[in-house]
């Protein structure tokens, strides 16, 4: 009797263990066609987009989650995102804030200090190449729009790797620089003045025109060299992926792809450095000096400087992706560093649930996805009815006689907030909380229960 259950009910376990694979791929397969046959659909971009999703959360061994991640990242996004350079754009987007995410996860999530000008680490890095990858250092001696045109660059275009590793180093500093003097405090007087901070670094960018040139003011630095990028790469692909691409890739196209698969790489270490010292004696203390700093001194805590580490750490991982930002778009101005940014990338952090890495990334896609795509595509969509002849029924209201004050995408600020409140009463422990975080919250709701 045994055996024959064995053999009826081992084809149904069979069947059930192999579901979330099947679902998976299936998933991806649907994405990856939608998005080749409807390359402006930002529908189809959603579907595929989602899918990592499905990888993370239905189990499967870990091997076909890594092989999975592996396509739609390196294979899939390229391939379809040469097709319509906007989906490679909101990608790399994706990419660099959820790098960012991550390294103000460090100071907010692990440490508890609440930084409002993360901003700023993120500016470093990216003037540090703007100056030293473009012509500003001959610019110096001239008022911006008075230089001339035919200066050279003072580095040539490959030195951007080595300052991709001098940022980390360079931010890292102005992270202990910041926090030597400020960390005694605590709660909303640290917020106040790392915002503070933020602000200067951006007003300096704006000013530090005159009187040596060394910024631009607001008119920003242009042109910012590029790595080179070998010509075999841009034909190795085409031979490749032509057929399936429809048309010829240009090098501009592949630096976009080069751009993202390196923020990707950065991703890829940041998250093992997030989680190696999550698990180390560091991490710990950044816990406990999170949850009670008092009783943190009392267990022998270094509380200044496990607070400097925290600082160092997340504005070496905002600096990198400043200099990748800088390569990128060859253009830097102060308005990328404003204030909103920081807020915007804390408001990643609580969406997303403090303290954990697969929320933080989630987080970062999320509001990207919402201000780059759904909340533009909904405003071009009402520009268009405002272009037609076409009335709302019933109320028989003409399209062409609405506001332009109602597009969604200037509500976005407004859209987050609203976002934020709903989180903190239904969700507080964020989207995917980390499992410390969700078993603080479960013994706090058992805690006022009783």
């Amino acid at each position: 009797m045994f055996h024959l259950l064995k053999h009826v009910f081992l084809p149904i376990d069979r069947i059930i263990s192999s579901f979330p694979r099947a679902f998976i791929l299936a998933h991806m397969l649907l994405g990856t066609v939608l998005v080749y046959m409807s390359p402006r659909s930002n529908l189809a971009f959603l579907v595929l987009i989602t899918s990592f999703f499905s990888l993370y959360h239905f189990p499967t061994d870990r091997l076909f989650k890594l092989t999975a991640g592996m396509v739609l990242t390196l294979l899939i996004f390229p391939v379809l995102g040469v097709r319509n350079i906007f989906y490679l754009e909101v990608i790399f987007q994706i990419s660099v804030f959820a790098a960012l995410a991550l390294g103000l996860n460090i100071v907010v999530g692990f440490a508890g200090l609440l930084d409002l000008g993360y901003v700023a680490f993120y500016a470093v890095g990216a003037y540090l190449w703007a100056f030293f990858g473009s012509q500003q250092y001959y610019v110096l001696p001239f008022a911006p729009g008075t230089q001339p045109s035919n200066l050279p660059f003072l580095l040539p275009g490959d030195a951007f790797y080595l300052f991709m590793f001098i940022a980390i180093i360079v931010a890292a500093i102005t992270g202990i620089l910041l926090g030597t003097p400020v960390l005694r405090l605590r709660g909303d007087y640290l917020a106040i003045v790392t915002l503070g901070f933020g602000e200067v670094i951006r007003v300096l960018a704006n000013n530090l025109d005159k009187p040596l040139n060394f910024t631009n003011g607001p008119q920003g630095i242009t042109p910012i060299q590029r790595p080179t990028m070998p010509e075999w790469v841009v034909e190795g692909f085409n031979r490749t992926f032509g057929w399936i691409v429809g048309h010829d890739v240009s090098p501009a196209d592949m630096y976009n792809v080069m751009f993202y698969l390196m923020a990707l790489l950065v991703i890829v270490v940041i998250v093992y450095v997030t989680k190696r010292l999550d698990d180390s004696k560091i991490g710990r203390a950044w816990t406990a000096i999170r949850e009670d700093e008092t009783a943190a001194i009392a267990m022998g805590i270094p509380l200044v400087r496990m607070k400097l580490a925290a600082f160092a750490v997340g504005a070496s991982f905002a600096g990198v992706m400043g200099v990748l930002l800088a390569g990128s778009r060859t253009f830097i101005s102060p308005e990328s560093f404003s204030f909103m940014q920081s807020i915007g990338v804390l408001a990643m952090v609580i969406l997303g649930g403090s303290g954990s890495i697969p929320g933080v990334i989630l987080g970062a896609a999320t509001v990207t996805i919402l201000n780059l795509q759904v909340l533009q595509g909904l405003s071009l969509y009402l520009s268009q009815l405002r272009q037609s002849d076409a009335v709302i029924p019933i109320i028989n209201f003409a399209w062409a006689n609405l506001s332009t004050q109602l597009d969604p995408a200037k509500y976005q600020r407004l859209l987050f907030g609203l976002i934020l409140i709903l989180m903190m009463i239904f969700r507080p422990e964020g989207l995917i909380p980390s499992q410390r975080r969700k078993r603080e919250l479960s013994g706090e709701e058992n805690v006022s229960g009783e």
